[in-house]
């Protein structure tokens, strides 16, 4: 099916090769759209990002502020960018976490900045979590990581409470897996409590963690996580299936693909052969809940750089969707179902986005092409009108834990 282009932003003020995050940043009830521009320049395989520039975006396109300037040597989408937009204090307006010049910056809504607080170490600024580690009746604290070694903890106010080293992975996830009211952090095949001590660990793999979700299925916690190897553990460590199919899984994601069934399906991307002669090759596939394979894609077209997700409510079905993009290969995004047919194609190709920008209840999808910003949705939409309250209820855990590295919770 086609699906309504229902809105183009012109991002040629913030810069080139701009990342998006939404969150209704000025209580209008509906979502802005900031465009994070980082540092580039350098390997960031082993040197993680900064930002050089945030530009803020309404729906109807309008530029409302810019912080920083625009680089002309632009990081590109090799690593994540250390910024994330979330409710930090609780006002109900979203403010922007951010590393820029060297510190860790809460900015307000309007741009201007609240708060500056010098970092740990030189290189704790790969990426940014935000978790409860303090028992507060929502998320407020913040963990840094730097690439692949170390993690460091704070509470909102950047007071220090615990450092961990070790294979800490892309991207840790955060979530109260045991009910004690605090959260866990997934940082790589390590569980660690809100102190920061190793509950148990998920087998001594050499390999960091690509990717990783955590699943609420039948009453109990599934921890599930791509890279090496695609596998399900439980709550305490315990491995319940292992997939072995792939060569390098480079991401997964999980959600409800297939009709008529009650528990969570998995999605992957298999990195077959990086690059090359033969411009490389990659391909989804399907396991069921309990690690069964339900299709792996055959691709005959060349591309190796393919990125998966799971997109919810993006129409009124009831279904979940597999977004696959970066595709190569002329191949357009697309949003697939459980039997690897696209149901909903798009025109443009980018890196695609996803988030429910007036409150309406269904998702929109943003992609970025010629320095635009696409929106399209299943059905035509007013971007520029709220359809819930105002400001707009605080947006999901996937949002203001926005990663390169798709991670999640269902």
């Amino acid at each position: 099916m086609n699906t309504q282009l229902n809105a183009i932003i012109d991002l040629s003020k913030a810069g080139e090769k701009c990342k998006l995050l939404m969150g209704d940043i000025n209580g209008d009830g509906l979502m802005e759209i900031l465009a994070v521009q980082g540092d580039g320049g350098f390997d960031d395989r082993h040197v993680p990002h900064e930002v050089t520039c945030l530009t803020a975006y309404n729906t109807a396109g309008e530029l409302l502020w810019q912080l920083g300037k625009p680089s002309e040597t632009p990081g590109t989408f090799g690593a994540d960018y250390p910024a994330q937009v979330y409710d930090i204090n609780g006002d109900g307006k979203c403010e922007i976490l951010c590393v820029m010049d060297g510190k860790f910056h809460i900015v307000d809504g309007d741009g201007a900045i609240l708060n500056s607080y010098d970092l740990p170490d030189e290189h704790a600024h790969d990426c940014i979590l935000i978790a409860n580690l303090t028992g507060h009746s929502f998320a407020r604290d913040i963990v840094l990581k730097d690439r692949y070694k170390k993690m460091w903890a704070f509470t909102h106010d950047f007071k220090p409470l615990w450092t961990h080293e070790g294979n800490v992975g892309h991207y840790p996830w955060a979530a109260d897996v045991n009910g004690d009211g605090y959260d866990e952090i997934m940082a790589g095949y390590d569980l660690l409590n809100h102190k920061g001590e190793v509950l148990c660990n998920c087998g001594q793999v050499k390999e960091h963690a690509d990717c990783i979700w955590i699943g609420h299925a039948g009453g109990k916690v599934q921890i599930i996580i791509g890279g090496e190897y695609t596998a399900m553990y439980d709550a305490g460590g315990k491995e319940l299936w292992r997939y072995l199919d792939t060569v390098e899984t480079q991401h997964i994601c999980i959600g409800k693909f297939v009709e008529g069934k009650e528990e969570f399906q998995l999605a992957g991307l298999d990195r077959i052969v990086r690059g090359g002669p033969t411009g490389g090759k990659d391909g989804m596939f399907l396991l069921d809940y309990n690690g069964k394979e339900l299709w792996k894609e055959e691709r005959k077209i060349p591309g190796w750089l393919t990125i998966v997700d799971t997109v919810r409510k993006f129409d009124e079905s009831g279904m979940d969707y597999i977004v696959a993009y970066r595709r190569g290969g002329g191949i357009l995004p697309a949003l697939y179902n459980g039997n690897i047919e696209p149901v909903y194609t798009f025109d443009k190709e980018g890196y695609c986005y996803y988030a429910d920008l007036t409150g309406c209840g269904t998702t929109d999808v943003l992609i970025t092409a010629e320095n635009k910003a696409f929106i399209y949705s299943a059905v035509k939409k007013d971007l520029a009108t709220p359809m819930g309250i105002k400001p707009l209820a605080q947006q999901d855990k996937r949002m203001y834990n926005a990663t390169l590295y798709m991670g999640g919770e269902y």
